[in-house]
């Protein structure tokens, strides 16, 4: 089995690729990040996701998977908060509303020119917690990493509530837009991909039957 390149260190998209049962290894891209004007939100992340797989093909010359994950609010794109006030701002901006989350995915190879690239668009509802809540949360100290200052899978907070699209790609790795990929390129996924992901997530996903039919 080909062993794969994950192009980031998130330890959240470590986990999730995990799920694939294969070996792969961890070098994490350095690019330039910053928003093109008049980029919309897909080719953002779909951009991305493409410079930190072509930084990465060079040096492993293997299949090397890439993503960029960013939240997105009526047209505002929310990074990573600066400080804790930033983070309370995003969070009470987040309250009580249905926000989007842009994941690109990009697959390359040395053997092909043309990479594989998807974008998961998944609508984000989120419940309306309260200031106490809010500030329990930061004090933890996770909200300072994160996209949009929140974790969808944090046990304590759980920020949203009635989502019905793919909860991997909120964690940063849609798992079964990969796997479309990761096929294109001769790399069979384990049939029970769906069902490793539900149970690791504790969700019951609605939609990957819609996504790996596809194919």
């Amino acid at each position: 089995m080909r062993k794969l390149i994950l192009a980031s260190n998130s330890p959240r998209r470590k986990e999730l690729l995990a799920l694939f049962g294969c070996p792969f290894e961890v070098t994490p891209a350095d690019i330039d990040e910053g928003h093109l004007p008049g980029e919309r939100s897909g080719e953002y992340v779909s951009r991305l996701a493409l410079e930190k797989a072509n930084t990465i093909l060079p040096i492993k010359e293997s299949l090397v998977v890439a993503a960029d994950t960013i939240v997105v609010d009526g047209g505002v794109l929310l990074g990573k908060p600066v400080d804790v006030d930033d983070a309370r701002l995003m969070l009470r901006r987040l309250r009580g509303r249905t926000h989007q989350v842009y994941t690109g995915i990009v697959v390359r190879s040395p053997e092909t020119k043309l990479p594989y690239d998807d974008v998961c668009c998944t609508d984000v509802p989120m419940r309306s917690y309260s200031d106490a809540e809010i500030e329990a949360y930061i004090r933890s100290g996770d909200p300072l990493d994160k996209a949009g200052a929140y974790a969808i899978q944090h046990k304590k907070f759980q920020p949203v509530e009635g989502l019905m699209g793919c909860y991997a790609s909120v964690m940063g790795l849609p798992l079964c837009h990969l796997a479309v990929g990761l096929e294109q390129f001769g790399f069979d996924f384990p049939p029970d991909l769906p069902a490793r992901c539900q149970a690791l997530l504790d969700y019951d996903c609605p939609v990957f039957s819609t996504i790996l039919g596809k194919k």
